[in-house]
C-alpha cells in the first residue's frame, strides 16, 4: 500500500513552548485520516507544517517518499482548505475552480475539460455561471474543495471545515465529506475538535494533547477501547469515578469509590489493592431498572435530577444516592421510559465487562 504522508518525530518548539512533540503517524493513500484534540493541543501547528507555511524543529515530513523540508507551500504536492473557505466573491464557480490552474498557466481547453470533470465529481455540474453569493453554505464547501481537487494534490488538508456552518447543515456536510472522499479517492488529513466529525467521517483518528498523539485508531477502537483516560473522557460521553482498588482476581478487581460504591470491573493488566484509579463507564452502558435475575450487574439507586430529551440520544442526569456525582444515563429508544420523573429513585445496574479502568498517574 502507497504511503502518501509520513511524519517522522517532529517537533515545533516556540522558544520555551513546544506545540508539537515528537508526533510520528503514516496515511495511506485514498485514506481519511483526522487529527482531534482540544483548541490549544498543537494540531494547527502540525497541518501547518504539512503544507509548509511553519517549519519544524526537527523531524522530518515526506509526501509520496520525497522530503518537505525546505521546500516552500507552492512546491508541495498539498492543498489546504480553512474554515474560512477564501472563495473569490466576485469571481463565478466556474473561475474559482479555475484560478489555480490558471495561475500554473495552463491551457484554457485543458482548464475547461478539468473544471467540468472536477464539478462532475463534486455534484455541481451546471454550477459553474453562478455567483458565490447564490450557493448554500454545503455548496460553498464543495467548491473550495474542487478548487483544490482539481490541482490533483496528493493529500488534502482541512482545517476545521465544517466549523463555521450552523448545526444542522454540519450533520448533513458530514456524511457529504465522507461520501465525497470515498467517491475522489484523494487523500485527506482533517483537523477538527469535534468528536463527532472525526468519528463518522475517518479510516482511523490521532487524538491529540498537549502536542503528543495519545492514540492512533479506528473511530470504532478509540470509542470502545480507549488507552489513556484523556481518550476515554475526550472520546464520547462517559461517566468517571476515583478510587482505590480492594482486591484483584485474575482480569477482574474490586474497586471502592470516594463516594463510598463499590465496583467489580474487567481489566487488561494486573492492578495491585491499593492502586488508585479512575474508573469510566459509557452512559449506554448503564441499565434503568434491570433485571433482577441478570447476574455480574454492579447495582445502585440513583435520583433524576433531569430529564435530557434530545430524540435518539435523550439521557437522564442523575446522582446516586448519599453522593454529588452527576451520571449521565442513556434513555435505549427500544423501551419506553416515560413514567420516570424527575426526582424518582430508581436502579442503575452495569456489567462489569463495560467499565475502562486506568490506574491514576
Amino acid at each position: 500500500m502507497q504511503i502518501d504522508l509520513s511524519v517522522r518525530n517532529v517537533t515545533k518548539k516556540f522558544q520555551e513552548f513546544t506545540a508539537v512533540d515528537s508526533v510520528s503517524f503514516e496515511v495511506e493513500k485514498g485514506r481519511f485520516f483526522s487529527i482531534l484534540g482540544p483548541s490549544g493541543c498543537g494540531k494547527t501547528t502540525l497541518l501547518r507544517m504539512i503544507a509548509g507555511l511553519t517549519e519544524p524543529s526537527s523531524g522530518t515530513i515526506e509526501i509520496r517518499g520525497e522530503s518537505m523540508i525546505g521546500i516552500p507551500p507552492n512546491k508541495r504536492p498539498v492543498n489546504l482548505i480553512f474554515q474560512h473557505l477564501a472563495l473569490f466573491p466576485m469571481m463565478k464557480v466556474g473561475e474559482n475552480i479555475a484560478f489555480g490552474l490558471q495561475r500554473r498557466g495552463e491551457n484554457k481547453t485543458v482548464i475547461k475539460k478539468k473544471v467540468q470533470a472536477i464539478l462532475e465529481r463534486v455534484d455541481l455540474l451546471g454550477f459553474e455561471n453562478k455567483k458565490i453569493d447564490q450557493l448554500s453554505g454545503g455548496q460553498k464547501q464543495r467548491v473550495a474543495i474542487a478548487r483544490c481537487l482539481v490541482l490533483e494534490p496528493a493529500v488534502l488538508l482541512l482545517d476545521e471545515p465544517l466549523g463555521a456552518l450552523d448545526l444542522k447543515l454540519r450533520e448533513q456536510m458530514k456524511v457529504e465529506l465522507k461520501k465525497l472522499q470515498a467517491k475522489v479517492g484523494t487523500t485527506f488529513v482533517y483537523i477538527t475538535h469535534d468528536q463527532s466529525e472525526a468519528l463518522v467521517m475517518s479510516d482511523s483518528v490521532a487524538v491529540m494533547n498537549h502536542g503528543e498523539f495519545e492514540q492512533i485508531d479506528t473511530p470504532q477502537n478509540l470509542y470502545n477501547k480507549p488507552k489513556t483516560p484523556f481518550v476515554a473522557q475526550f472520546v464520547g460521553d462517559n461517566n468517571a469515578w476515583s478510587g482505590r482498588v480492594r482486591q484483584c482476581n485474575e482480569s477482574t478487581i474490586e474497586v471502592e469509590t470516594v463516594d463510598g460504591f463499590i465496583f467489580s470491573t474487567k481489566v487488561k493488566e494486573t492492578l495491585q489493592p491499593g492502586t488508585e484509579v479512575d474508573l469510566f463507564l459509557r452512559p449506554e452502558a448503564m441499565l434503568i431498572q434491570p433485571d433482577p435475575n441478570i447476574s455480574n450487574l454492579n447495582r445502585f439507586e440513583v435520583v433524576v435530577k433531569s430529564i435530557l430529551f434530545d430524540g435518539a440520544n435523550s439521557q437522564l442526569l442523575a446522582n446516586p444516592l448519599n453522593a454529588d456525582t452527576e451520571l449521565l444515563i442513556a434513555l435505549p429508544q427500544n423501551r419506553q421510559y416515560d413514567y420516570i420523573q424527575v426526582n424518582d429513585k430508581i436502579e442503575i445496574g452495569w456489567d462489569e465487562e463495560s467499565g475502562i479502568c486506568f490506574p491514576r498517574k
